[in-house]
């Protein structure tokens, strides 16, 4: 019992630590990254260098509720919990808080290690929504977050499709980017089809009314 309880200690000391580094240091690498053997290529940004058509476009793709939940979002989950008793492939119902904490802290996993990873997310997500603020959450997400093969960030992925920088991407150009983000590896940026391209133009015609209604607001308070 000992034992456990200063393994307990020892973890809850060590990832609030993290946590509190993280707030005002830069992640240097993640899991994800580590086990990519397509290399990585990264280029953070401060959220200040980075366009808000992307900050509205992963809102309206990813988490419409970002400004106001706590880090979960019951309504999805509930809905996803609904759908994978159907059978089929599974869908989640991650905020982008939830992301952020899965891709700095954890691993993506499959099978047994991904249910270990989840409630390992959730403390994680609580550490962050607790210690961090909604822009620090956004501007980590949008750093880490895998935008290609060996491609992680918006800036490096606005370098490697558009050759340009993160801070100056249109509506199209973000909501295509934000619509492969659940599967960077297989989904087309510059030359999507079918569902890419339609799910990335539905994004699009979403960023102006992210902006004019709020709904990321609490990024730019």
């Amino acid at each position: 019992m000992r034992l456990i309880a200063k393994f307990i200690l020892w973890f809850v000391a060590i990832s609030v630590g993290l946590v509190v580094l993280y707030r005002f240091v830069p992640p240097p690498v993640t899991v994800t990254m580590l086990v990519d053997g397509n290399g990585i290529t990264k280029d953070w940004e401060p959220l200040s260098n980075i366009d808000r058509n992307m900050v509205a476009g992963v809102v309206a793709a990813e988490d419409g509720k970002f400004c106001t939940h706590n880090g979960f979002d019951t309504d999805a989950i509930e809905k996803a919990m609904e759908r994978n008793a159907k059978g089929g492939r599974l869908r989640g119902g991650s905020t982008i808080s939830q992301q952020t904490a899965k891709n700095v802290f954890l691993w993506q996993g499959e099978g047994w290690t991904r249910y270990a990873r989840k409630g390992l997310e959730v403390w994680f997500t609580f550490l962050i929504e607790n210690l961090w603020d909604k822009r620090r959450i956004m501007e980590v997400y949008l750093n880490v977050a895998e935008t290609g093969i060996g491609t992680y960030g918006v800036e490096a992925g606005a370098q490697r499709y558009w050759g340009k920088s993160a801070a100056n991407l249109s509506t199209a150009e973000a909501g295509r980017m934000a619509a492969a983000l659940p599967s960077p590896k297989t989904r087309s940026v510059t030359n999507p089809s079918g569902f890419t391209r339609r799910y990335g133009n539905t994004i699009a015609g979403r960023i102006d009314m992210v902006k004019r209604d709020g709904y990321d607001a609490c990024v730019y308070e």
